[in-house]
């Protein structure tokens, strides 16, 4: 069984429309939704760019089936016992749909732009992992209340460092899709922890010209190498169930068109439904 996640970037688009492909979503199938977590877009300092958690609870208080969660929240902005309280109360006012993804920060120039954080990345994973430490003793007791439901934890990252705290924490590990390419070597250092993958895709839907559309994709993000991958609803069926076949269990599916609802309600019907229990708004 593979599970769907929409990855969503909360940057340039309205609230408005971030809610109504949120919904296209989970009426076409999809697990579950997961945003980004930065001070500015990366790359883009002019663009907008909605704060992680306020994005997520509203898209919780707008949706029904939905999972919710980040590809990752980045462990420097916020202080661990205020991290546990806000992840409890969205689980719990979402009933249970929250997922708390954690990274150790993949963008250093808003840590010196406003003044958070380290430049050391060794130190970066350093105090995630005592952060770790902390959050789960809050959820064991340190804190009133405590999680009501289980609260999934997400750890990203693909570092020696990272993949020790993946095998003693996580219950999903996730590979960005930039570095697709290492999922067979690292793949046996997850322990228990459950695998997840980002993967840009060009989808070629019914009528479109697959040659145009593999065109922008690659103009686009061309630079994700393996992350990238085009193709129409069959030659995806067929990617992904190579990706079941080395262990992936969840996909995050990052959209090259920025996932306009056409594309989403296509995919959910095409692609998602083509797999073992695919299409969560049947169940």
């Amino acid at each position: 069984m593979v599970e769907w996640y929409l990855f969503l970037p909360q940057v340039r688009l309205p609230v408005a429309d971030i809610v109504d492909r949120a919904q296209c979503a989970e009426a076409a199938g999809f697990d579950g939704i997961a945003f980004i977590d930065h001070l500015e877009a990366p790359g883009q300092p002019d663009e907008n760019i909605w704060e992680a958690m306020s994005i997520a609870g509203w898209v919780a208080a707008k949706t029904q089936r939905l999972r919710i969660g980040h590809l990752v929240l980045c462990d420097a902005f916020r202080q661990p016992a205020v991290l546990a309280k806000q992840a409890v109360t969205l689980s719990a006012a979402s009933d249970g749909r929250f997922d708390l993804g954690l990274g150790s920060g993949s963008w250093p120039a808003e840590f010196t732009k406003f003044e958070v954080g380290q430049q050391d990345p060794v130190a970066r994973v350093e105090q995630l992992g005592r952060h770790l430490e902390s959050i789960t003793e809050y959820w064991a007791g340190g804190q009133n209340p405590g999680p009501a439901h289980p609260i999934p934890l997400v750890l990203g990252g693909s570092g020696r460092r990272m993949m020790k705290l993946v095998a003693e924490y996580a219950d999903w590990w996730n590979l960005q899709a930039n570095h697709l390419d290492r999922l067979p070597r690292l793949a046996g250092s997850t322990g228990s922890a459950r695998i997840s993958i980002q993967q840009m895709v060009g989808f070629a839907r019914a009528g479109t010209d697959p040659d145009a559309v593999r065109e922008v994709s690659v103009r686009r993000f061309g630079h994700l190498g393996p992350g990238l991958v085009c193709g129409d609803a069959d030659e995806l069926i067929a990617h992904f169930a190579g990706l079941a076949a080395q262990g992936v269990e969840r996909c995050y599916v990052w959209f090259a068109d920025f996932a306009a609802p056409q594309t989403l309600r296509e995919f959910g019907e095409s692609v998602i439904r083509n797999f073992p229990n695919g299409g969560g708004a049947l169940r």
